[in-house]
C-alpha cells in the first residue's frame, strides 16, 4: 500500500504540474543551493512529463512491492534511506546550476537494495530474488551511469548506493546475533 500510494503522489504531482505549465519541477534537487535541499524530499514525486513518469512507476511498483512483502517498516525505512543518500549525493555532486528531479534514483536504490540484501541476510531466497534482479536490470543500471544530457546519472549512481546501505543497515542487524532474534524491520 505504502509503494502504491507514493506512486499516486507521483502522479497527482504530474497531473498538477502539467496543469500549472510544468512550474512544480523548480521543487526538484538544486545542487549547492542551499534552497535547493528541499528537493531531497519533493524530486522523486516530480517528474520530467508522463513518459517519464511511466518509464519510472513500472520498476518503482515492481521492486518496491518486492521489498513491501517484508513488511511496511522495511519499505518505509528503505525508502528513506535510498531517499536522502540519493538526494544528498546528487546535491553534493551534480553540477550547479541543474535541476534534478525523478523517482529513478529510489527505482535504482530498489534494484541495488534487493540485489544486495542476500548478502548481507545469508538468506538463499534473498539471493535468488538478487540474482533475477541483476539479470533484469543490471544491463540498465551500468547504461544509466553513463553520463548524458538530460539524465541525472548522479542520483541513479547514489540511489544504488543508498540501497545498498538501506540493505546492510536493515539486512546486517538481522544477523549479527547468534540467536537470530526477530527483528523489528521483519
Amino acid at each position: 500500500m505504502f509503494v502504491a500510494a507514493m506512486a499516486g503522489l507521483m502522479w497527482l504531482a504530474e497531473i498538477v504540474d502539467t496543469a500549472l505549465g510544468g512550474d512544480l519541477d523548480q521543487y526538484g534537487i538544486e545542487p549547492h543551493d542551499g534552497d535547493g535541499l528541499i528537493g531531497i524530499a519533493t524530486a522523486p514525486f516530480l517528474h520530467a512529463g508522463f513518459g517519464h513518469l511511466i518509464g519510472n512507476t513500472i520498476p518503482f511498483l515492481i521492486l518496491g512491492a518486492s521489498i513491501a512483502l517484508s513488511g511496511l517498516a522495511r519499505i518505509v525505512w528503505a525508502t528513506v534511506i535510498i531517499a536522502v543518500v540519493a538526494g544528498l549525493g546528487t546535491w553534493l555532486v551534480a553540477p550547479a546550476g541543474t535541476e534534478h528531479i525523478g523517482a529513478s534514483g529510489i527505482v535504482f536504490g530498489y534494484a541495488t537494495y534487493l540485489m544486495t540484501r542476500g548478502i548481507f541476510s545469508r538468506s538463499m531466497v534473498h539471493l535468488l530474488v538478487g540474482a533475477v534482479v541483476l539479470v533484469i536490470y543490471g544491463s540498465t543500471l551500468l547504461f544509466s551511469l553513463v553520463p548524458r544530457d538530460g539524465i541525472s546519472w548522479q542520483g541513479h549512481l547514489f540511489g544504488g548506493i543508498g540501497g545498498v546501505i538501506a540493505a546492510w543497515a536493515l539486512e546486517a542487524r538481522r544477523t549479527s546475533s547468534p540467536s537470530r532474534t526477530p527483528s523489528t524491520f521483519a
